[in-house]
This record gives C-alpha cells, structure tokens and sequence, in this order.
C-alpha cells in the first residue's frame, strides 16, 4: 500500500515541477503552438509530458549564448576583420542591391563576398574526390565539422589523410555532434587525437555541465583548407552517400566547393562553434584572398537557436516572399509550420511556380507521414510536391528565380529552423545558378508529382495517423 503521505508528496512534485515548467514555457516561447502544445501536455500528463520536457523543451542554447557572449570580443575582433580589410568583401557590386539579399547579410551578420571560385558539387562520388583532394593539398590546417562520421570506407580514409597531413605538420580541428555520431567508434577518435587532432564533441559543452538535453544538433558540413578553400553541403562522412548501393539505399545529395574570401564566412561560423566546444580559439589565417580562376558572389548563411531571431525561419520566408517567378525547394524532411506553408500558399497565389521536392521514402516513417498532411492545403493553392524515386533525396537545395540559389544543411522542418546550427552557401553568379536549376531538373525527371488522391483516397486510418503526426511537428 502507498504511504498517503508520501503519495501526497510525490504528487505535489511532480505538479509543481510541470508548473515550473508551465513558468519557464510562458517566458521564453517563439511559437504559439509550441507553447500551447507543451502547456497542455505538462498540465495534463505530468508523468508523462515532464520527462520529455526536460529532455526536449528547451528552445534556446542558452550555454551556447553564454559562450558566445564571453567570446564575443575575440569574435567580432575577427569578423571585423573579415569585413574590413579586404576590399573584396562587400555588398554585391550592384548599384542598387536587391533588398531580400541586403536584409540576409545585415541577418546573419556577414558580408557578401565577390573573388570565389564555385563549383557545385552534384553528388557524393564528386564530393568526396573533391574533399580529398582539397585535404591532400592543405599545408597550415584543416578544419572539419560534421553532424554524422561513419568509421566505414569514408570515414577510415579521412582518418587516414588527416593522420598522413599531421605526420606533416599539419594542424587539425575536428568537430563531431555527439547525437548525430553517437555510433562513431570511441578508437577512430582515439586515433586522431593520439595522432595530434584536435577533436571536439559539440553535444552541450562540458559534459559536467550537461543537463540531459538532445534536442539540439549541430547540423553542419564544414571543411575548410587554410583559410582559402571550403566545403558545405548537406553531404556527411558516411559511405551511403556515395551511390553505391542499391538505389533503394543510395542517398541523393548536393554539396559545393568554394574557394576566395567567402571561405572566411565558413571559417568563422566553424570558430564560433569550436570556441563553444572547446574554450579556445585557434589560430587561423584571416587574411581574405580571392580566387585566381573566378569572381563570383556568395553569402554564407549560418542559423542556429543561439541567434537572436530565428534566422532559420526567416531566411526561408525572405527566399520564398521575395521569388516572382519560381522558388524551388529539395529537403528530405517536409513538415513546414503555419508561416512557411501560408508563405507558400501566397507564393503559389500571385502566380510563382512553387515545387517542393521530398524522397518517396525517408529515413524516418512519421517524418513521411507528416508530409501527405499538408498535400491537401498544397495543392489546392498550385503548390507542386514532387517524390524523388530512386533512393534516398538528402539534398537541402533553393532556386529562387533565375536571381539566386543556396546550397546547405538546412531541412524544411521545425528542428532545422528552430533547433538545429545550420548553414548555406547563397550565389547570385549566373552560370552557377543555371547549373543549379539544371541539376534540379534532372532531379524532377526521377520525380513523381504528388496529386491530393494520394492523400483524399486513402484509408480513414491513414488520414487519421498524418494528421495525428503533424500534431508532433514542432519535435519531428
């Protein structure tokens, strides 16, 4: 029998835990829905709701902000640098600059850039003799940031180039999230660090001051070769990407190659998290120098729940309320929330050609579920959704217009928007764009468009199960 003293006590706390909760909620919440799902949840099943909570409520990295603050002389010592001393990092060079591309800079706190050289990189295959290359050739350092490394065939031959360029003196930075790599073996890390790497968990910082949260992720794909040549994409280190497999296993993605003072936009985003990780920063090349072989323009885009806005969100509705004649979108996860979809119904509505591109078959089922629940809502407004068939689709790609399009990490989903540090690389060059729509075309000719009979003639449980789903939107 339950002592009801001690019955009283435990119910006491548990409620007055989810009123803490409740407190906490109502101070610091961005979305309504959030806030309103979360409330209900810890009021109406405490037991239940409180250790999700605890593990997933927070919306905010506040240890990441606190770093950040401490760091933030050092830090803005460097992207002054970056913005000052070169003449080459300016607005576009444009007299009168658009203003959806004048907005993104003063956003994320970065300059465009013109003097790169950028080659986009169509698949895994190309992006991995392009990283190696780039890697063999690195003489002062490499820098590296991935959500997931495999210890498979990429993986070990990573490892084995860096242990080769440390031999030669080489310094190396290696970032890892420990959700995304929770299965990377504890040896492979072992191996860099015995070999002189510097590695770094990005996780919640020192793990004596962790406090049971994995709901954010560091989602980037960063590397970087001597200040001058980088990397990102949505490609991780894992063979899969490599096409391979059967083409129900392969995975479909995009990356790109920069090289010229917008490589400098990566570096301080890749600094910025080093410095979380790792309380210190290391010493780099800042000099900003433009590439011989071209003069294009590039912003880099890093987001993350450290910032001040959602810059996540934001960028997406700023690339979507500014297309006039198509906006294009390839993302392996579609559970958009009210803005994003409103901002695409409103595209669709004053005549822009709104295709969004998703795989057939994700890696997760609710994710693809979600997805059908807003076929309805999509399509009755002329919103086009596309399922690629061969494989698994992973790139995170933007086309807007003929005017500009980004290449990056971002998903469109709560967690990418919210949750996650992303990062993109934004181009206004017109031979790089026209590649960009090109590949995407070649894309939609493996695509099967989605019609609402996918959705309207299915099973009443099936129906039920999408839209139950998309109640969990703001943690899918």
């Amino acid at each position: 029998m339950w002592d009801p003293v001690l019955l009283t006590l435990l119910l006491g706390t548990v409620y007055g835990l989810a009123l803490f909760g409740v407190f906490r909620i109502l101070l610091n919440y961005r979305t309504t829905q959030g806030a309103i799902a979360w409330i209900i949840a810890l009021l109406a099943f405490p037991y239940v709701a409180l250790p999700v909570f605890v593990l997933f409520g927070r919306n905010r990295f506040a240890g990441y902000i606190r770093a950040r603050r401490s760091g933030d002389e050092a830090l803005n010592q460097l992207l002054t640098v970056f913005e000052n001393e070169n003449e080459l990092t300016r607005i576009p060079k444009t007299d009168d600059p658009s203003p959806e591309l004048r907005v993104l800079t003063s956003l994320v706190r970065q300059p465009f850039t013109s003097g790169n050289h950028c080659t986009l990189l169509k698949d895994g295959r190309e992006t991995f003799d392009a990283l190696f290359d780039a890697m063999e050739s690195a003489r002062q350092y490499i820098l590296l940031e991935f959500y997931i490394v495999r210890s498979d065939r990429v993986g070990q031959r990573i490892k084995s180039i860096l242990k080769r360029k440390l031999a030669e003196g080489v310094k190396v930075y290696f970032i890892y999230d420990d959700i995304g790599s929770v299965w990377l073996s504890r040896n492979y890390l072992k191996e860099l660090t015995n070999a002189g790497a510097r590695v770094a968990a990005f996780g919640d910082g020192n793990v004596r001051r962790r406090r049971f949260q994995i709901n954010f992720r560091n989602h980037r794909k960063l590397v970087i070769c001597d200040g001058t040549l980088g990397f990102v994409g949505g490609i991780n280190l894992g063979d899969e990407y490599l096409g391979t497999q059967s083409n129900a296993l392969a995975w479909r993605d995009t990356h790109c190659r920069i090289e010229g003072p917008a490589v400098m936009g990566l570096q301080l985003a890749f600094v910025e998290d080093w410095y979380w990780a790792a309380s210190d920063l290391p010493a780099l090349n800042w000099a900003p120098k433009p590439s011989p072989h071209g003069d294009q323009e590039v912003l880099i885009v890093p987001t993350g729940p450290a910032d001040r806005f959602d810059t996540g969100t934001l960028f997406f509705l700023n690339c979507i309320n500014s297309a006039r004649e198509r906006i294009w979108i390839t993302s392996p996860y579609f559970v958009p929330d009210l803005q994003i979809v409103n901002a695409l119904q409103l595209a669709a509505l004053r005549g822009v050609d709104v295709r969004i591109l998703i795989p057939e078959n994700p890696d997760h089922q609710l994710v693809r579920l979600a997805a059908y629940s807003y076929l309805v809502q999509a399509r009755k407004a002329g919103i086009s959704i596309y399922r690629y068939q061969p494989g698994f689709l992973h790139e995170k790609v933007v086309l807007v217009d003929d005017r500009y399009a980004a290449v990056g990490t971002a998903n469109l989903d709560n967690r990418s928007m919210r949750l996650n540090f992303e990062i993109a690389a934004l181009f206004t060059d017109e031979t790089f764009i026209a590649e960009v729509r090109q590949m995407l075309e070649e894309d939609l000719r493996h695509c099967r468009p989605m019609t609402e009979a996918d959705y309207s003639e299915r099973s009443v449980a099936f129906r039920l199960a999408c839209r139950a789903v998309r109640l969990l939107a703001p943690l899918l």
